[in-house]
């Protein structure tokens, strides 16, 4: 497992200097969801994967910008399903973005995960790895430094509502609603790595992806984005559900199914259960 922290560490510092300098233009090509890729996309892969193949415990890969699972090593141990550089859009008008890492025993589904990653490409750029708990680290001087360990508090005070407002359901509108009534902050990038790792460092809150009209299974990737994210929240002694049950638990079906999400602190947690379970059809 060193091994595999030590290959994000090095693939954070190459991706860190191709987008203080790489083409953040749109390539011609399109990923296996239909999104245009932009060429960072893309150069941001080829670094991660390259970097992988050298790591011999590194059974195979999947990455959120392939069609298929990569095999690397027949012997390795371990899978990995990760996002190149999410929030890519957001690099043109130089805002935060991240890569994310999910490392998986046996096969890829969510009750496999046995620790999970993501780096932060701000003013700073950091690295949060979840084993048992939960480590931050930054880069200092080209080198990754231990800061602190993040642990969430009960109740939070940030509100991050993810999706098409016009799409959501009435109940799933009327619960956000509340949620600012009670005095929580809005803080929405529209990426899902600084919004998530804002609430963590703050110490709770909710960030929420539902299904909506448009998109009854929400847009969120669940190998990619979705179950490493939940790792790390329940070992930052939050949770992360659909809706209905854990995160981790939903079923996976293909490499690039998505799912909704909702991620926090306990209270915020407690009250998405409430009113998704009295609304359920």
């Amino acid at each position: 497992m060193t091994e595999i922290f030590d290959a994000i560490k090095k693939s954070a510092i190459d991706i860190k200097n191709l987008i203080e300098t790489g083409d953040t233009s749109k390539s011609t090509n399109e990923n296996s969801t239909g999104d245009t890729q932009l060429k960072l996309d893309i150069a941001s892969d080829e670094i991660i994967e390259a970097i992988f193949k050298n790591v011999s415990c590194i059974k195979a890969i999947v990455s959120e910008e392939q069609e298929k699972i990569v095999p690397l090593n027949e012997n390795g141990k371990y899978l990995i399903a990760y996002d190149p550089l999410d929030g890519s859009s957001l690099v043109d008008v130089n805002l935060s973005v991240g890569s994310i890492f999910g490392i998986y025993e046996n096969d890829f589904t969510g009750n496999n995960l046995v620790a999970a990653a993501y780096v932060v490409y701000g003013p700073r750029v950091e690295l949060v790895i979840a084993t048992d708990d939960v480590k931050m680290y930054r880069l200092i001087n080209n080198e990754f430094k231990f800061m602190q360990e993040l642990k969430l508090n009960e109740k939070g005070k940030l509100n991050a509502p993810g999706s098409t407002q016009n799409c959501w359901a009435p109940f799933h509108k009327k619960m956000i609603d509340e949620i600012f009534e009670d005095g929580y902050r809005l803080r929405y990038s529209g990426g899902m790595v600084p919004d998530l790792h804002q609430i963590l460092l703050k110490g709770g809150g909710l960030f929420s992806y539902p299904g909506t009209t448009d998109r009854p299974k929400g847009k969120l990737r669940q190998l990619f984005e979705v179950f490493p994210f939940a790792y790390i929240y329940e070992k930052a002694n939050g949770q992360a559900i659909d809706g209905f049950k854990r995160a981790l638990e939903v079923e996976t079906t293909h490499i690039h199914d998505t799912t909704p999400c909702f991620f926090g602190s306990n209270e915020e947690i407690k009250k998405v259960l409430k009113v998704y379970k009295e609304n359920a059809k």
